[in-house]
């Protein structure tokens, strides 16, 4: 990171009471880019209403183990609340997400005077007032015990720092349900185990070793077993659920240190990870280690702007955006990289990451990790290989292993977006391969307890290649959803197949991406679902969730078509009639129908509360829509209704997200948006501009090139373009190529109260479309 080239703007940021200022830094002073970042930023969530529905992860960039405050019980998928007022311990998670749970938890927890282990007479009361939340570091008072707790993080092991009364102090090791060892071996002062709860995806032979080294001789220890049974003075403990327990007599303000880390391979690789990652090193050698590796992430974007809110909303939206797919592979005695494979269950060499679901963040996560961490996607791509290679298919829904989650085929828009922005693939063409497959057949697919895992490969994938549409009629769901991306997907195929030249089997993907054209309802202009004779679904309700499509409803998956969007024009009747639709969408109430459901399941509930007519930005399927009017030559609505999301729906609190965050997915949206510009379509080199947030933002590009984008005229209401220059030279495109921004230089613009309709508004002025680029109308 060279500071040196950069100017930042300092945000002094006031205790209450005190004005607000911002201060300009010189060229050699430091600013800790941690401090914008609020981990608890959509933690203010439950079932019924998803303000991110995240938890503080107290992690480094996708690291194997995150760590995080646990207020509900084991096992429950909200596992910090921030209405919540007790903590049952902190426990290393892999979570991804609360609909599909987590796997290879466990907790440590701080209790004194009179022993307390089961969860919920261990809890104690705590005020987020006591609480500090950093991606590097958590710290909670205890009130119950009057005891602080401290944890800072490595990728796959942790440093726990407890601060205790004079009293009996004791700390507990709980392993958790379906299945779980302790063993303390005292003279070692150290705790060893493995727990083994998952939600699926795991082979049989699963297990996360875990091993717990501690700096203080043990006066007392205990383990319990099933049902919370407890055995004095034992130190070995397994079965469906178990613990240890370590007691101590403390002094006033004495210190204990916990050193934690854990393996999926073996006990001894979970030493092995401990003595690699921490080893001697003291509670703040590993935290100052901590803070370098998130600064040197955060500072590949630098923001200048006197308006701290949208600073740290943005800071708090990168730090999601660099949690996930986590990394799952470890390094062996030699040095060598391997992994346990959720897939097969044998240790085999090479990268492998998971907890990502596909279907949200192929639009903006990958793409953004191509921009800015294109290192970091060459391993994630040889992960996808390795997935393949151990399990006959991409992952779509990963953690660890194959998970029943979701629709579509969109590991393709993610292999292809990386090789078209030229990442370094060394197994391309088994990827390619695995893309192939995906869109030929789904005979064989993973099976889980005798049930196949339809999300993997394609659902209905007989019908799509036949019909050229997965009909509405034949028992398979979200039907309407699966054929436009499946179309989508097609044409991330055929542009790699391209690009490998093999011209006839990317020519067959082409003509195969145009399938969204049979959806297409001429009445009403919008997509339908279509039965297997040919005929459209009826009755038909475009308000209509779920039923054809995924989580939202016509109105939203209209404008699934990423590809072609001049195609999606012309069916519509041309660009007036295509921006009408655009407009209803917005200018309609929030009206809904959830009969498919039966009750009002949470995604409509966010769109219905946010204001902006039937525009659902809390889920993934229409966060593109807005970028749409820029095919029309209307970018000043595209720029207007942009500004409105990133200020209105967007805020670095408990509540700061309006739906799901899923794997950064939310997150990159705002941060892409932020800068000025959004990846529309996956697989094309062009990025299509919005509206600017702040009034300098550099991008630190890891060739070494910086490329900046300037709006110093930017203001709550300076929000409109009125000119923009490419380093030095008027542009008037409203897209952006991939080479203009790794080559490095200087996008300008001047912002304005007033829309000029005339800027972009010439034919070439449009991004891509295949129907456009292959002349294919």
């Amino acid at each position: 990171m060279h500071r040196s080239f950069i100017h930042l703007l300092l945000i002094l940021i006031c205790f209450q009471g005190c004005k607000t200022e911002s201060i300009g830094l010189t060229s050699d002073q430091d600013v800790s880019l941690l401090d914008h970042v609020n981990p608890l930023m959509g933690t203010d969530s439950s079932f019924e209403l998803s303000n991110g529905n995240t938890y503080p992860a107290i992690a480094t960039p996708w690291g194997m183990n995150f760590w995080t405050p646990m207020t509900s019980k084991m096992g429950d998928g909200w596992t910090y609340k921030y209405d919540d007022n007790k903590i049952r311990g902190i426990k290393q998670t892999h979570q991804p997400s609360p609909w599909i749970n987590d796997y290879a938890a466990f907790s440590l927890m701080a209790v004194t005077g009179e022993l307390k282990f089961q969860e919920d007479e261990r809890a104690s009361w705590f005020s987020h007032k006591s609480e500090t939340v950093k991606p590097n570091y958590y710290k909670a008072y205890l009130a119950d015990y009057d005891t602080e707790i401290e944890v800072t993080p490595t990728e796959r092991a942790a440093h726990f720092r407890f601060t205790f009364p004079k009293d009996s102090s004791y700390i507990l090791l709980d392993g958790f349900f379906k299945g779980s060892m302790v063993k303390i071996i005292p003279e070692e002062r150290k705790i060893i185990g493995y727990c083994r709860n998952n939600s699926g995806g795991v082979p049989e032979n699963f297990h996360n070793y875990f091993v717990a080294e501690f700096d203080k001789d043990f006066e007392l220890t205990h383990t319990w077993g099933d049902n919370w049974a407890l055995h004095p003075n034992t130190i070995e403990n397994r079965g469906e659920h178990s613990g240890a327990i370590v007691g101590f007599n403390t002094e006033r303000g004495e210190q204990v240190h916990v050193k934690v880390a854990s393996s999926f391979i073996s006990p001894e690789q979970a030493q092995l990870n401990l003595d690699r990652e921490i080893g001697s090193d003291n509670f703040d050698e590993t935290l100052s280690k901590a803070t370098k590796v998130w600064e040197n992430e955060l500072s590949k974007i630098q923001i200048e702007d006197d308006n701290v809110d949208n600073i740290r909303t943005f800071y708090s939206c990168l730090y999601r955006v660099l949690l996930f797919p986590r990394k799952l592979h470890e390094y062996d005695r030699n040095n060598e990289i391997v992994h346990y494979s959720p897939y097969n269950g044998e240790v085999l060499p090479g990268y492998m990451f998971t907890d990502n679901g596909f279907w949200d963040t192929f639009r903006a996560v990958f793409p953004f990790f191509n921009l800015v961490y294109p290192e970091l996607n060459s391993n994630i791509m040889e992960g996808l290989a390795n997935t393949y290679k151990e399990s006959g298919w991409l992952p779509e829904w990963a953690s660890p292993g194959h998970r029943d989650c979701m629709i579509g085929s969109n590991s393709a828009p993610i292999i292809s977006d990386a090789y078209a922005k030229g990442i370094s693939i060394k197994d391309r063409d088994i990827l390619l391969e695995a893309m192939v497959k995906n869109a030929e057949t789904s005979a064989n697919r993973p099976t889980s307890n005798g049930t196949i895992i339809r999300s993997v490969g394609r659902e209905g994938i007989d019908y799509y290649n036949k019909l050229g549409y997965v009909p509405y009629d034949v028992g398979i769901n979200e039907n309407a959803a699966r054929t436009l991306e499946y179309a989508y997907a097609d044409f991330t195929i055929a542009q790699m197949a391209e690009k490998l030249g093999d011209t006839q089997l990317a020519e067959k993907f082409y003509v195969r991406s145009l399938n969204y054209k049979n959806l297409f309802d001429p009445v009403t202009k919008w997509m339908r679902g279509k039965n297997k004779d040919g005929s459209f679904q009826s009755p038909f309700n475009p308000l209509k969730w779920g039923d054809a499509f995924t989580e939202g409803n016509s109105l939203h998956y209209t404008w699934s078509v990423f590809h072609d969007i001049n195609g999606l024009i012309h069916l519509m009747g041309g660009k007036k009639e295509f921006e009408n639709q655009l407009d209803s969408v917005f200018d309609m109430p929030p009206d809904f129908d959830n009969s498919y459901y039966g009750f009002t399941i949470h995604e409509i509930r966010e769109m219905q509360i946010m204001n902006m007519g039937n525009y659902a930005h809390g889920n993934q399927p229409i966060q593109h829509m807005i970028y749409l009017y820029n095919y029309v030559n209307s970018s000043h609505k595209a720029q207007e209704k942009i500004r409105t999301v990133l200020t209105k729906l967007y805020a670095p609190d408990p509540d700061g997200y309006c739906g799901d965050e899923d794997n950064g997915q939310t997150s990159a949206w705002y941060v892409f948006s932020a800068l000025g510009f959004y990846p529309v379509t996956p697989g094309v080199n062009e990025y299509v501009i919005g509206s600017p947030l702040f009034k300098k933002a550099t991008i630190n590009l890891n060739n070494g090139n910086t490329f900046t984008i300037k709006a110093p005229k930017n203001s709550k209401d300076n929000f409109y373009i009125n000119s923009a220059k490419l380093n030095g030279k008027d542009y008037s495109k409203t897209f952006l190529k991939y080479d203009s921004i790794q080559n490095g230089g200087e996008l300008y613009f001047s912002m304005d109260s007033d829309p000029n309709k005339n800027w972009a508004s010439g034919e070439k002025d449009i991004p891509y479309s295949l129907s456009l680029a292959k002349n294919l109308n």
